[in-house]
């Protein structure tokens, strides 16, 4: 098959860290603070603005608390996880990767005993009308390394007793998020918003703020994951003024990310940007006998971590290979870099479409995998 014409402008389809916005060059962080402390007052300002335009952008509810924490959406859950968990029974919805870490973190770290799993493989959600409104939930809205989302939040009761506890890292800013619902939500930088990695953002409802003040978890807290002193809600994180030292330089590409969301026109048009490469997927895969979406339900099809599976009976055995020899070979070509699937997923394929990637440069992929594919096809068959 001869190479197609058009390659896409930018080659960074990675799933995290991210690529960055449209147009982005170092000279985005020449106002970046530094050599100066996070906690003197210009650099809290620039922290509080993070919080602030991140409010403004995703209409988070004025009561909810905003805060900047380590470790990026790693350490965002693990704080809701340590400091949360254990008041009463958790259901854990596991049917990706970082929902199963989180399983194993709760089962095996915390050592909880009314823990409660509900499972499906790969491609699929579990049973979402299973959940328990009187207990906790945890869950990924958007399974990054399988593709699958949850396609609303019509499953969680709004009279629920227990807290929901969302790991939104892949779908912040490109989806639609039903913050009523919700009481914790975590995410980082890097995902939809193409910023640094390290660090991560967490969200707490009114409900998740009184768990945190009425219930003392049997068992110690480390320093970068405490909330609250003497038994009350550090605000000061909030604020602002968090827990560990930030790196003001990924505050700045924090902010200049931001800036950019709200010039062209804020979450709707993230989320109208991720769906439209979704769309140039679709109609491809819909006249490409090879390829096919992992999940298996159109209504779960994520439109930021778009995961896909190779059919083709001719290959047999061979298909698990094809995969990691198209990323290579398209890597090696500068066409498409990262696009391997996740290590622990089934052989795949996984392309970043979050809102930081132009949707025409998807558009001019696609004729690049049909390349790709039937270059290692035929290396295969030969061999």
């Amino acid at each position: 098959m001869q190479q197609p014409s058009l390659k896409p402008a930018s080659p960074n389809f990675s799933s995290g860290p991210c690529a960055k916005r449209p147009g982005w060059t170092p000279a985005a962080l020449s106002n970046a603070l530094l050599g100066r402390s996070h906690r003197s007052d210009p650099g809290k300002a620039k922290l509080a603005a993070v919080i602030d335009k991140t409010r403004a952008l995703l209409s988070i509810p004025d009561d909810y608390r905003i805060g900047i924490v380590p470790a990026s959406d790693t350490g965002a859950v693990e704080i809701a996880l340590w400091s949360m968990l254990g008041a009463r029974g958790v259901d854990v919805l596991v049917w990706e990767s970082f929902s199963s870490d989180w399983l194993g973190d709760i089962q095996g770290q915390l050592d909880l005993d009314d823990v409660r799993v509900l499972k499906s493989d790969y491609g699929a959600l579990p049973d979402l009308s299973q959940v328990d409104p009187a207990r906790d939930a945890v869950f990924v809205w958007n399974g990054t390394t399988s593709g699958v989302r949850v396609p609303n939040g019509d499953w969680i009761a709004a009279d629920r007793e227990g807290l929901t506890i969302c790991d939104a890292t892949s779908a912040a800013f490109s989806m639609d998020l039903p913050w009523d619902k919700l009481d914790v939500v975590t995410w980082s930088w890097q995902k939809a918003m193409g910023g640094e990695a390290a660090h991560g953002m967490l969200v707490l409802s009114p409900r998740a703020v009184e768990r945190l003040e009425s219930y003392t978890p049997p068992r110690p807290i480390p320093k970068v994951f405490r909330l609250t002193k003497g038994g009350k809600l550090t605000e000061g994180i909030f604020r602002g003024e968090t827990m560990n030292t930030p790196s003001m330089l990924c505050v700045e590409d924090a902010l200049d990310a931001l800036d950019w969301i709200a010039s062209i026109g804020g979450q709707p048009a993230c989320k109208a940007r991720s769906e439209q490469s979704l769309a140039h997927v679709a109609a491809w895969v819909e006249k490409t006998p090879w390829a096919a979406f992992l999940p298996e339900v159109l209504a779960t099809r994520s439109s930021t971590s778009v995961c896909l599976t190779i059919q083709d009976t001719d290959l047999g055995d061979k298909a698990a290979e094809m995969p990691a020899r198209m990323a290579k070979l398209l890597d090696a070509d500068g066409i498409a870099y990262d696009i391997n699937g996740y290590r622990s997923a089934p052989p795949g394929l996984r392309i970043w479409c979050g809102a930081t990637i132009e949707p025409s440069d998807v558009a001019a992929l696609l004729p690049w995998l049909d390349w790709a594919f039937a270059s290692v096809k035929a290396d295969l068959l030969k061999g």
